[in-house]
């Protein structure tokens, strides 16, 4: 299905863009969150405003993020963890984990809708964008390692097979196929892309009318 975008969507595109999504994807979230609008002939008419609009907007809100972008780009966060040997942890740490270190690290807000990462479950370093605006993603560094043990034992692990070395893989991934379950924060402090940005993205060219099909829940 087409769709019209009434604001920033993490990852598909701007404002005012008109894009070809799944169906689910579109029916399900696009739509019932008021991120977007099918793509009819009078909707359309309507887009340059849209787009304009969404450029002020997005303008003020990156003034306002862009210190708070600052601060978290390149931050170390560490967690120490109770592990198995093959590295796996015995629960995981969570996006509201992590933005309680932010909290207590630098004292800023932010939501855990913000941090675009799964929950992790197995020791190790990742790398991860905060996504503070559709322009504005600075990344920290988070260290998951054995409680007792040391940071090395963040890395020791990895010796130990390619079970250990695919748990990482999986828990380091983008939460791109659960973007539904990572709604945007409509509030400017938090801004995820919904009103410069959903949630989730980032200045950079006004993007083309790609026909990409984000994955749906």
């Amino acid at each position: 299905m087409k769709i019209l975008l009434l604001k920033d969507v993490y990852k598909l595109g701007r404002a005012g863009d008109v894009k070809k999504v799944a169906n689910g994807y579109g029916r399900n979230y696009l739509l019932p969150q008021g991120l977007a609008v099918l793509a009819t002939p009078g909707a359309l008419k309507s887009a340059e405003l849209i787009r304009t609009e969404a450029n002020q907007r997005r303008t003020a809100l990156n003034a306002e993020l862009g210190g708070l972008a600052g601060q978290l780009a390149g931050q170390v966060f560490t967690f120490p963890v109770r592990a198995s040997e093959t590295g796996k942890l015995y629960g995981s740490v969570t996006t509201r984990a992590i933005t309680a270190a932010i909290k207590e690290k630098i004292g800023a807000d932010v939501s855990h809708r913000q941090v675009d990462t799964q929950p992790l479950r197995t020791l190790g370093e990742y790398v991860m964008p905060i996504r503070l605006t559709i322009d504005l993603a600075p990344e920290i560094t988070v260290i998951v390692y054995r409680e007792g043990e040391g940071l090395d034992s963040a890395y020791d692990f990895e010796e130990e097979g390619d079970e250990v070395e695919e748990g990482i893989e999986e828990a380091s991934e983008m939460h791109d196929e659960d973007q539904p379950d990572e709604a945007p924060d409509m509030e400017p402090k938090a801004s995820v892309m919904d009103e410069p940005a959903m949630m989730e993205d980032e200045t950079e060219d006004e993007p083309e009318d790609t026909e990409e099909e984000p994955a749906a829940e």
